[in-house]
């Protein structure tokens, strides 16, 4: 066989090395696609693991709500804190989903849950000692009649730390849509368009842990499309709760001296004639807390 022209040769060897690149390249997009798949994959495993220790996390609170059944009322504002986070939480795992600010956001709501566990704990313990101790100054009381007066004084203090809770509450609280008749004459009405003032009325509970002195108490009516009733949306009808600042429906100022007493907040429309039908809700603040809340429906 005869020589091959050099051209010819080289020829050949530049296709063989094309060749060789072409599926060096075809192999390297297929484990690129085959990695990027498995890293989509991979973080779908993620999320539904993250969103299942979400899950086991809400169960346990609820959980321990309902074990501890009435007693978990008092730490309703951490509830309300673990709620909000498990909010937020589902969030950022849909369209916000980072994997590393989720599971941060898993860790501290893990340490807040820990924390009203034990908290709930604690009152359950305390709650087991003050009744037997009351049960036995009971029957220290019954053995020894000439020991009643101190006897009732102990039976006194145990019954206030029974009683006393962390913050004020709002309770007995009553709404009432009302249309003006006259100077001093008024109306209870559930038409939306004969509304003139919404009348808030609520009872502030007793509690000798708080500082007596003066401080405000705030009503916010939302509208059944969540826009909140409110003279005005600059800072002269804001104030502050758990560091957010919201805009209030209206306010009053008390001199709280510990003892419970009857309270009116008044939002007055002034006219406003666009007031939508449907479920109004109404929520009470003070010291930075929301304190109780209701709700009304106008036609």
């Amino acid at each position: 066989m005869g020589n091959e022209p050099s051209n010819t040769i080289g020829y050949k060897i530049t296709i063989s090395i094309l060749l060789v690149i072409i599926a060096v390249l075809t192999l390297a997009v297929f484990n690129t696609c085959t990695e990027g798949a498995t890293l989509s994959k991979e973080k779908d495993l993620q999320r539904l693991e993250l969103q299942r220790e979400l899950d086991s996390l809400m169960n346990e609170h609820e959980r321990v709500k309902s074990a501890y059944g009435k007693l978990s009322d008092s730490l309703w504002v951490k509830d309300s804190i673990i709620l909000a986070n498990a909010d937020e939480i589902k969030k950022l795992l849909g369209n916000q989903y980072e994997y590393y600010k989720v599971k941060k956001k898993l860790e501290l709501l893990r340490k807040i849950s820990l924390g009203y566990v034990q908290q709930i704990d604690s009152l359950f313990t305390v709650n087991a000692e003050l009744k037997d101790e009351n049960n036995q100054i009971k029957s220290v009381y019954k053995r020894e009649q000439s020991k009643n007066e101190e006897l009732n004084k102990v039976k006194q203090q145990l019954t206030e730390k029974m009683n006393s809770a962390a913050v004020l509450k709002a309770y007995k609280i009553t709404v009432e849509p009302q249309k003006m008749l006259g100077a001093d004459k008024v109306r209870d009405t559930d038409k939306a368009s004969r509304v003139d003032k919404i009348k808030i009325c609520f009872m502030l509970s007793e509690n000798k842990l708080v500082t007596p002195g003066q401080r405000n108490v705030y009503s916010r009516i939302s509208r059944p499309d969540n826009l909140i009733l409110s003279h005005s949306r600059g800072d002269e009808h804001s104030f502050t709760t758990q560091g957010e600042t919201l805009q209030y429906s209206s306010m009053i100022t008390i001199d709280y001296r510990g003892i419970s007493s009857d309270l009116c907040l008044n939002y007055n429309t002034n006219g406003e004639s666009d007031l939508p039908k449907g479920t109004y809700s109404v929520f009470i603040y003070t010291d930075g807390y929301k304190i109780g809340q209701s709700s009304f429906i106008l036609r």
